[in-house]
């Protein structure tokens, strides 16, 4: 089972380089699911593999001249705020049992992996059915309040499920903001670094790290992430924006499954 563990790691690091986020989509059930750790350490470790493998992935975007880093400081900056509330305020704060009556017993664990799922199947049905919009002229045409604010609130939310929100912020960045999706995602990837790193930083003190385990892991998807880059010359970007929202569906969909259907079956 381990093994499956190990090589999902390439498979994160691979979609990271590929559509410029879904590896903490992944990340979080596996370490979960797989390797057996609570929903609050998985977040941790999954900051940490996400944003080592993001930085690393941004290096070959810098270099291609894909990153929009006006763009991505002023929706970065709020954003990191933003995690740095969750993880220090909001999640130690959390109860272990949230409803416990009517039948009805949701933990904390439970609550964070069911908000993840549904802010997936948000984003997904977005990524999918919707078009891009127009790409902006200039970065002087851009609505400040807007990449502010959707900043700060894409940090509350992936400092909250420890993602490193790359399905929240492509869309936000293609839609709302009308990048097109290759600068999107290169863009998304430096910004999930950024919030990534720091939102591990914040929580270090808050659960017990295993470094070989996290380095064995990050270096196998370091590996992932330059098979993704190398993949995501050659695709036509338009193609990535359905591949992204399937994605994120099918994991969405798989952990409202195994949160809930499958727990009151067994």
């Amino acid at each position: 089972m381990e093994l499956l563990g190990y090589f999902s790691a390439i498979v994160i690091g691979l979609v990271l380089g590929l559509i410029g986020g879904g590896g903490s989509i992944l990340s979080v059930p596996i370490f979960v699911y797989i390797f057996g750790y609570d929903v609050v350490t998985a977040t941790a470790l999954s900051l940490f593999v996400v944003g080592v493998t993001s930085l690393v992935g941004s290096a070959g975007f810098i270099k291609q001249k894909q990153i929009d880093f006006k763009t991505a400081f002023v929706f970065g900056i709020p954003s990191i705020l933003g995690v740095l509330f969750s993880r220090r305020l909001i999640l130690p704060n959390l109860p272990p049992i949230i409803i416990n009556r009517w039948g009805i017993t949701l933990t904390k664990d439970m609550f964070l992996l069911l908000l993840f799922s549904v802010l997936m199947l948000i984003a997904s049905y977005k990524m999918i059915r919707k078009s891009e919009r127009p790409r902006l002229r200039n970065f002087e045409e851009t609505n400040y309040t807007l990449l502010i604010s959707q900043g700060l609130l894409v940090g509350i939310i992936t400092g909250l499920i420890g993602a490193g929100g790359g399905f929240l912020i492509v869309p936000a960045l293609v839609m709302l903001l009308g990048l097109n999706m290759k600068k999107a995602v290169a863009t998304s990837l430096f910004i999930i670094a950024m919030n990534s790193i720091f939102g591990f930083l914040s929580t270090l003190q808050m659960v017990n790290q295993d470094w070989g385990f996290l380095l064995k892991f990050g270096a196998l998807a370091i590996v992932g992430i330059f098979i993704g880059v190398l993949v995501a010359k050659q695709i036509d970007g338009r193609k990535l924006k359905p591949l992204f929202g399937w994605v994120v569906l099918v994991m969405g969909l798989f952990i409202i499954f195994k949160e809930i259907f499958f727990k009151q079956l067994f």
